[in-house]
């Protein structure tokens, strides 16, 4: 059974930084691409960033540049360190994750868009909260 928890979520002010975790089990298969959403309230899930076993990653134009995505293989984790946040970056942020030919990566970075739909496996959510 595949099961993901996040962690590390809190309050933070414009200009800080946080860093958000996922550890993942029951994954049995080499290829699989864990990634990061967000929804704020009112709005869509939207899909910030991925990266797929191989190292390969993916940013929205909203965090690039901000937001670094890492896998820990031996840990069995994700991490999303988010630096410079904006209070616009408030939301909750889940983990997804699937087993998914390399193709499902390429086609995320050649369209620039992450569909949740794409991604079977979710975590419960962790809650970034940026404020002055």
């Amino acid at each position: 059974q595949v099961q993901l928890m996040e962690s590390g979520g809190g309050s933070v002010e414009p200009g800080g930084s946080l860093r958000i975790s996922c550890v993942t089990s029951g994954f049995l298969y080499s290829g699989n691409c864990m990634g990061w959403f967000r929804q704020a309230p009112g709005k869509e899930r939207e899909g910030v960033a991925a990266i797929y076993t191989d190292g390969d990653t993916y940013y929205a134009d909203s965090v690039k540049g901000r937001f670094t995505i890492s896998l820990d293989n031996a840990k069995n984790t994700v991490y999303l360190q988010m630096n410079n946040l904006k209070p616009e970056d408030s939301a909750v942020y889940y983990c997804a994750a699937d087993t998914v030919p390399k193709a499902f990566m390429t086609a995320i970075q050649s369209s620039g868009v992450m569909t949740a739909s794409d991604f079977t496996y979710w975590g419960q959510g962790t809650q970034v909260t940026v404020s002055s």
